[in-house]
């Protein structure tokens, strides 16, 4: 039975690492015959969330922005993959007030249960992924229905178009099993 895939790209480059990393994702989820959507951060509005925690009464934020729209999405997919470059050994500012504002989703009754991480970083070291996949992990335990299936720790490419291709052909085999 086919999934429904979404990946989100919360890099603030077109064509950056990482947004190569999503959309070779992307590629493997839709070879394997899944549906798969791309959704990029670039040009979105998100507000940071003020904690006033509405959204655990309404279901809904109280902020109008991209955030609900992305929520939605991210709700109704089977498996959601997130894509973020890291920056001083975490995933990207977007990333993380993305995730901060999933709180109306929360005590939903979301449909994902498999979540990736594709990240991409400067530094040749793969341990400077750890705290991006710390970050999500504790993301993902407040969603006790899913987990994390996997990661690509896409190092030592800075340049926009630099990652390497052994790591796109490691995103495109994830999506593909996905």
């Amino acid at each position: 039975m086919a999934k429904k895939v979404l990946v989100v790209s919360t890099s603030p480059r077109k064509g950056g690492n990482s947004d190569l990393l999503a959309d070779a994702f992307v590629k493997g989820a839709q070879s394997a015959g899944n549906s798969a959507e791309k959704v990029s951060l670039i040009g979105a509005k998100l507000e940071f969330c003020r904690g006033c925690l509405a959204c655990q009464h309404t279901g809904k934020c109280v902020i109008h922005d991209d955030a609900s729209r992305i929520m939605e999405k991210i709700a109704g997919a089977d498996v959601v993959a997130f894509a973020t470059p890291v920056y001083f050994y975490e995933m990207c500012g977007q990333m993380k007030t993305l995730l901060d504002r999933s709180n109306p989703i929360f005590g939903s009754d979301y449909k994902f249960r498999d979540v990736y991480l594709l990240a991409s970083s400067a530094d040749a070291d793969s341990s400077a992924m750890d705290g991006a996949v710390s970050g999500l992990n504790g993301w993902i335990a407040c969603f006790d229905k899913s987990s994390l299936k996997g990661v690509v720790r896409g190092t030592g490419a800075t340049a926009a178009g630099e990652i390497s291709k052994k790591f796109i052909d490691e995103a495109f085999s994830l999506g593909k099993k996905a």
